[in-house]
């Protein structure tokens, strides 16, 4: 386990666009590292492993919200092979393997749904949380092991995404004594948190109550990147989701719990939630993102998979190579965890 702490760093778990008000307002309280062309090394900036849970052993499924009418039929076929193709490439996964002490990390994906019922606009943090307790009374949970399962909620075109909740209440990072993101009553919430100024996604969990028991559900969701809404690095939409959703699945994986960090706020409790951190940088997928500044082409790619054809990602962070990282033929040794 890692002996580092956290001094009171913005603990994050979103995915947004490094030149825009979300991202300034996400990397405000983090201190950024140097960045230069072609990544040099940054070791400073390199993952901390701070003793918390990862998934080394992910299960996920896609999650499309607002309806069948909602969704180009082609866009949920290309994400539904994307995706899961990503997240299944041993070259890819040669790269995320060294978070784990016996490299043997897997991924397993669950055909996708979609769910049918108008859905509002924005759409907040709760109104995720009240999706999944309808999933949960309708059986849709059945048939996951929760402990190690994401379900990735989907936003159709157009539906803007905030991160906090339509009661005011916002999570976005460790200090309880910032504004509330939305009050109800002037109409207010700071735009920074919104996918109309750079938010892409973000993952999360929370506490559900089941009978006599108390089970974490783990979740994305992020947004159809198009126009001025989300992260558009690629030349279809489609293509944006996946590449933000591989972000977010990856972070999942090697800091699950973050959300609980979140809540236990700016205290030395938070430190035993957190996985794979940085404290200069975020989590696997923030790191790359930060650096790649303006030009997220350095960082958000199609890359070749090993079975053939190619799929859009975004980078993740490599401790052994301190930078970004691509597909690679052979893993590295695991990343050292003290």
């Amino acid at each position: 386990m890692a002996t580092s702490t956290l001094t009171a760093p913005r603990l994050t778990r979103v995915v947004v666009h490094p030149r825009s008000p979300a991202g300034e307002r996400y990397r405000a309280g983090r201190e950024s590292a140097a960045r230069a062309p072609g990544f040099p090394a940054e070791p400073a900036i390199n993952l901390h492993y701070f003793g918390g849970k990862t998934l080394e052993k992910l299960t996920f499924t896609h999650v499309y919200l607002g309806g069948r009418a909602a969704w180009n039929p082609d866009d949920v076929q290309n994400i539904d092979r994307a995706l899961p193709a990503a997240m299944s490439d041993p070259h890819l996964n040669n790269v995320i393997a060294q978070y784990y002490q016996d490299e043997k990390s897997t991924t397993a994906f669950k055909p996708s749904r979609i769910l049918e019922g108008a859905l509002p606009n924005p759409v907040y943090r709760d109104t995720i949380e009240s999706l999944i307790a309808t999933l949960d009374q309708a059986n849709g949970l059945s048939g996951f092991d929760l402990a190690s399962s994401v379900f990735c909620f989907m936003l159709p075109p157009g539906v803007v995404l905030v991160d906090g909740n339509s009661t005011g209440r916002h999570q976005h990072h460790a200090h309880a004594d910032e504004r509330p993101t939305y009050n109800p009553a002037l109409g207010e919430r700071d735009e920074a948190d919104d996918s109309k100024h750079g938010l892409g996604g973000y993952h999360g969990s929370i506490h559900a109550k089941r009978g006599a028991t108390t089970d974490t559900v783990y979740y994305a969701v992020g947004v159809y990147s198009e126009g001025a809404n989300g992260i558009v690095a690629f030349d279809r939409p489609w293509k944006n989701v996946a590449a933000t959703f591989y972000h977010e699945l990856c972070e999942a994986r090697t800091d699950p719990d973050v959300e609980d960090a979140i809540r236990a706020g700016d205290t030395p409790a938070a430190n035993k939630f957190l996985g794979w951190y940085s404290n200069k940088g975020g989590e696997i997928g923030d790191i790359p993102m930060e650096e790649a500044g303006a030009d997220l082409s350095t960082v958000m790619k199609e890359v070749p998979l090993k079975s053939g054809g190619t799929v859009p990602i975004q980078l993740m962070w490599s401790n052994a190579v301190s930078g970004p990282e691509g597909p690679i033929a052979k893993k590295h040794k695991p990343a050292a965890r003290a």
